[in-house]
């Protein structure tokens, strides 16, 4: 068995049973130095099982390393899969036919955009917007205006590759405190969508917190408000209570400013 792809395939499952972040990436870390290998290195250090010499590969990914590289399903892997929940939803999932709100290893999510492009094309979807953070969410590696316009370039090169599915431009912006967005005009400009969420000062009055977001949904560039409730339900971040605002007047303004609302169905927020 390829030890890149068995690596992966436990990232994957790491990641969709929702997994320490950090976890997640050491074994996507190790496909990556794997796989820049050349065959005679892979070679030397296969018959040797050395690959924990390697810089970056630990004793666990060593491991799946070494029963991938004899031939056999790595021991991590068989049982992730056997554990994997069903998705369920198989209609449903069938009937998508993309997403546009996607978090790539450039801000807090954990896969590659290649590789997750890759994997969307796969599942059939025709569009995938990338919309990865803005500047001010730091503990979530937003994107500054440079790393945006980097990743712009990243984008264009896969369009071709990838075609016929659509690759979108985009960010999920925060709404600062004042109803502004977090990042610059001309960039914004350029994106095909921009989400706009609330991250910061989710407990502020009410009448605040209908102020500020009827602002931000109104603003010429917003395309979607996200997850406007603010909570989460569950996982390994805790319980959150819901922000309070006059829902209809925000949704009003989101009406007539043809700006749309994002129903978030992430398990931890449902909302």
């Amino acid at each position: 068995m390829d030890p890149v792809f068995a690596l992966r395939q436990i990232a994957y499952y790491k990641d969709r049973s929702r997994h320490d972040p950090r976890r997640v990436m050491a074994y996507r870390n190790a496909a990556d130095i794997i796989e820049k290998l050349d065959d005679a290195t892979r070679q030397r250090h296969g018959q040797a099982n050395s690959w924990q010499s390697l810089p970056g590969i630990g004793p666990k990914t060593a491991t799946v390393i070494d029963q991938a590289w004899s031939g056999r399903e790595p021991d991590l892997l068989v049982e992730l899969r056997s554990a994997a929940e069903d998705l369920g939803g198989g209609e449903v999932r069938a009937a998508l036919r993309g997403d546009l709100h996607l978090h790539s290893n450039w801000s807090d999510g954990s896969a590659p955009i290649d590789e997750m492009m890759a994997t969307a094309a796969a599942l059939g979807h025709e569009y995938c917007a990338l919309t990865d953070h803005s500047p001010r969410l730091t503990v979530a590696n937003g994107l500054s205006p440079e790393r945006l316009r980097r990743q712009l370039a990243v984008i264009d090169e896969l369009r071709e590759k990838l075609a016929p599915m659509r690759i979108l431009t985009g960010i999920e912006v925060d709404i600062l405190e004042d109803g502004s967005l977090d990042q610059e005009p001309e960039l914004l400009e350029r994106l095909d969508i921009v989400v706009a969420s609330v991250h910061s000062k989710l407990s502020m009055d009410s009448a605040a917190m209908t102020r500020r977001m009827i602002r931000a949904v109104s603003h010429g560039h917003t395309d979607v408000l996200g997850h406007c409730t603010g909570r989460l339900v569950s996982g390994n971040r805790g319980i959150r209570p819901e922000s309070t605002f006059d829902a209809e007047a925000v949704f009003s303004a989101c009406r007539d400013h043809g700006t749309a609302v994002e129903i978030n169905s992430r398990p931890e927020r449902r909302g």
